[in-house]
């Protein structure tokens, strides 16, 4: 008798874990066909481009801001890099290379970035040697530059042509030792 319980109780656990599994299964299965009609739903809306009501308001945006123009700001001597001697408190010389380059929309802004190269570099020159090389060693002392170049620029825009022009200096590279 004892065995016959024995057996009962072996053969329920095994019929529960059979129906665990089949739930299992199942739930698989439905995760499955969701993600299936996620991901197809994702596909139409790509290929089908959106509702019309989008494309309207995408047609009714008056100015769609022109294409960003990059202009390489070069020495006088047409290196694509600046070196300048960086003071430090440690009294060792350092030195620092940056390549610059300046973001605008505008083709006039380009032609005058080109024109007034020289004066730029200098005034470029002039800021890059005046840095503390402790303050660039960290990221805020390395975006003051960057905010620094950026205002630089564009007061010669300013004066040259009437208007900043630029709306950003971006530093593609950046070394010092």
């Amino acid at each position: 008798m004892a065995d016959e319980n024995t057996d009962a109780a072996a053969g329920g656990a095994a019929e529960g874990k059979k129906g665990s599994g089949k739930l299992k299964l199942i739930l698989i299965a439905v995760a499955g066909i969701l993600l299936a009609a996620i991901i197809g739903g994702g596909v139409a809306m790509f290929l089908l481009g959106g509702s019309d009501d989008e494309a309207v308001a995408e047609n009714a945006k008056p100015d769609k801001p022109a294409q960003a123009l990059y202009t390489k700001i070069r020495t006088l001597e047409g290196s694509p890099y600046f070196t300048v001697v960086v003071p430090s408190k440690d009294g060792r010389t350092h030195y620092m290379q940056l390549h610059v380059e300046a973001k605008s929309r505008d083709d006039a802004v380009v032609v005058a970035l080109t024109k007034h190269m020289p004066k730029i570099v200098s005034v470029l020159n002039q800021l890059f040697s005046s840095q503390s090389f402790d303050e660039l060693r960290t990221m805020k002392g390395k975006l003051m530059l960057q905010q620094a170049a950026l205002a630089e620029i564009q007061g010669v825009m300013q004066d040259k042509i009437g208007k900043p022009g630029v709306e950003k200096i971006l530093f593609t590279g950046f070394v010092m030792q």
